[in-house]
């Protein structure tokens, strides 16, 4: 092995065990021994890739992720493939909202928070008196846009924070619309409350709600009148941390567990607290999650 894809190598490999959410639970001189092993004829990083990426499935945290340096660059590029933020009214004043993935440059993320509001606006004409957030597409990405765009459907206060392996919580919070991290913005101009922020919600979920989607059902969790439809979402609502290597590659590493506002922490699958079967996601003409979920809604103040 080169002195290049040995220090590579040996980078990657501190990075998790220094960070990773379950670093405790990892023989680590097993997994170094393993991953040089892998890699004894390494001469440059490229060639350092698969051995890492097997010491990353040893982790067992079933989200961490490593990108070469062309997959990091395309992420974080202009070029977005998602589907668009939907917002519309619904029969009984109420307001539905359908939130998807997004990831990539900070152009990217500016137009989905635009589109986001924009769908919000649109939807609570007039005057919506419960809404519908829409989860079952929303496999991941940046959870700070997602939060910009439901921010005032939430209303102001501490809706969930981050957990490291020591303990550790950092707190995620609404104000004005905005989401902040332990106090400090995350970089979205603020957006009044929608129905004081206090209207009741529905949360949609599926199997296919993953990551940044989950972090989003988190912070419904534990919400005063609001109540979750649909099935348990993937299992991964955990935080990831971006490091950057030396060639542009990105380790994806999972630090922490989504907490909500009560202080429940997850790492395992979401429940919703009504399970309804997603027929409509399996090719059905009908959306009985929907047709559940507006039924609820319907018989809550203000929408009965």
């Amino acid at each position: 092995m080169s002195d290049q894809a040995r220090s590579y190598l040996s980078t990657a490999l501190d990075l998790m065990e220094d960070n990773a959410l379950r670093r405790d639970d990892v023989d680590w001189d097993e997994v170094r021994r393993a991953a040089f092993t892998e890699a004894d004829n390494a001469q440059r990083p490229v060639d350092t890739y698969q051995a890492i990426k097997a010491a990353l499935s040893k982790l067992g945290d079933g989200h961490s992720e490593f990108f070469d340096p062309k997959t990091a660059k395309e992420m974080s590029g202009d070029q977005q493939v998602r589907q668009p933020v939907e917002g519309r009214a619904l029969p009984g004043r109420m307001g539905y909202l359908s939130l998807p993935s997004v990831r990539g440059s900070e152009k990217v993320l500016q137009q989905y928070v635009r589109e986001g509001r924009d769908a919000v606006a649109k939807a609570d004409r007039p005057n919506a008196c419960g809404w519908v957030i829409d989860l079952r597409r929303n496999r991941g990405g940046n959870m700070w846009p997602m939060l910009a765009v439901v921010g005032p459907i939430l209303g102001d206060g501490d809706v969930g924070s981050f957990i490291d392996a020591d303990g550790k919580k950092t707190v995620w919070s609404i104000e004005k619309g905005s989401p902040r991290l332990d106090g400090d913005s995350t970089g979205w101009v603020t957006s009044p409350p929608v129905g004081g922020g206090s209207a009741p919600v529905a949360v949609l979920t599926s199997r296919s709600t993953a990551s940044s989607g989950e972090a989003v059902t988190v912070a419904f969790r534990g919400r005063p009148d609001t109540r979750s439809f649909g099935e348990d979402t993937t299992g991964v609502p955990t935080s990831n941390a971006r490091h950057r290597l030396s060639d542009g590659a990105i380790l994806n590493l999972t630090e922490g567990m989504d907490a909500d506002r009560t202080g429940r922490a997850y790492d395992s699958p979401i429940p919703p607290d009504q399970p309804v079967v997603d027929d409509l996601g399996r090719g059905g003409s009908k959306d009985p999650v929907l047709e559940a979920a507006t039924e609820w809604l319907s018989e809550q103040p203000g929408c009965a």
